[in-house]
């Protein structure tokens, strides 16, 4: 026991137990292509987004994920314009523009469009003249306006595009949230982890997705689970069916989305070969290339699962406060070897 051990991480789709390979289903890491009409059916409430030309060109592809000013391309200097972003038009765009002669203007927009831009927002409520329409109906360049201030938009929009950029799958396993701890609990079909999930949920504690996460990687470092919308707040409890977890308990007890801390599997008693008893050696499983603590539970008869779970839970919890019991009652026992040796 007082042989510290280092941090083991696993990353391997598949189990290997006494009695053969238990497959746990993990989805690979992957990016959807974002088109403007993605964008536009998504986010067109949130941003309160008007479709004003250009619909032809709703199948064109955002590349970058965020929005861009186009100030200097539309004064001349085009050699680092972004023109994959989404282009916005904000108060200052729009008075340089009107400030131009009509002739000059519209080379300045002949520039613009020579560009394979995804499209263009007008903020503040503004509308693109006559002929910044026509050119946008002539190379098939969608064009919008919202009512909001440009700062605001662009923050939104921003952080809606990294969401819809952001690399993302599937994991087999329910989860929950207990007491702040995203937990991911999986294993083999019928080993319990609906009565687990149902448990914790009667305890007060919230429940994010059933038999399947989905999950999505932000930030390139934390790992956010979800429910699919059309199974969200129902689980399915084996013997008695579909359960509307919201109408039963309460609405407290959803959540729509949570950052994975943990992921707990169980297994059979008899499956579970080497046991960690101590909790010095942490293992990790990879989540969309993150690693994420992994605590196998054996399960047996007479075993309270959901309290396991809980306390596994808290635990976690604790260690990312710094505080880890295994450590500090193996420094304790080895200054009292040390103490004994002196006297």
């Amino acid at each position: 026991m007082a042989n510290e051990k280092g941090k083991k991480c696993k990353s391997e789709g598949a189990s290997r137990l006494a009695s053969g390979i238990v497959f746990i289903y993990s989805a690979p890491m992957r990016r959807d292509i974002v088109t403007v009409e993605r964008f536009y059916t998504q986010h067109a409430s949130s941003l309160e987004l008007h479709l004003v030309a250009g619909a032809e060109g709703l199948q064109r592809v955002i590349r970058e994920p965020t929005v861009n000013r186009p100030g200097l391309a539309l004064a001349g200097f085009t050699r680092y314009f972004a023109s994959k972003r989404v282009q916005v038009i904000g108060n200052a765009e729009s008075h340089f523009l009107k400030s131009l002669p009509a002739e000059e203007r519209e080379r300045r927009y002949q520039t613009l469009f020579s560009h394979k831009i995804p499209c263009f927002v007008f903020c503040r409520g503004f509308h693109p003249d006559r002929e910044f329409l026509r050119m946008a109906e002539k190379h098939n360049v969608p064009i919008f306006n919202t009512p909001q201030i440009t700062m605001k938009f662009i923050n939104l929009a921003t952080l809606a595009l990294e969401m819809m950029f952001a690399p993302h799958g599937s994991e087999m396993g329910s989860m929950v949230d207990i007491l702040g701890v995203g937990v991911i609990i999986r294993g083999e079909s019928g080993i319990g982890k609906s009565e687990s999930v149902l448990a914790l949920i009667e305890r007060g504690y919230s429940l994010v997705s059933d038999d399947i996460t989905k999950v999505t990687l932000v930030d390139g470092r934390e790992v956010i689970g979800t429910s699919a919308e059309i199974t969200r707040n129902h689980m399915e409890v084996r013997g008695i069916g579909i359960v509307n977890v919201a109408a039963m308990f309460g609405v407290k007890c959803i959540r729509q989305e949570k950052r994975i801390d943990l992921v707990v599997t169980l297994k059979v008693w008899d499956e579970v070969i080497d046991v960690e008893r101590l909790g010095l050696e942490e293992q990790c499983v990879k989540i969309l290339g993150v690693d994420i603590p992994e605590i196998i539970i054996p399960v047996r008869p007479g075993r309270d699962l959901a309290r396991l779970i809980e306390v596994a839970a808290f635990q976690t919890k604790l260690r990312a406060s710094g505080h880890n019991p295994a450590q500090e009652l193996n420094e304790r026992l080895i200054a009292k070897m040390a103490s004994e040796r002196k006297i």
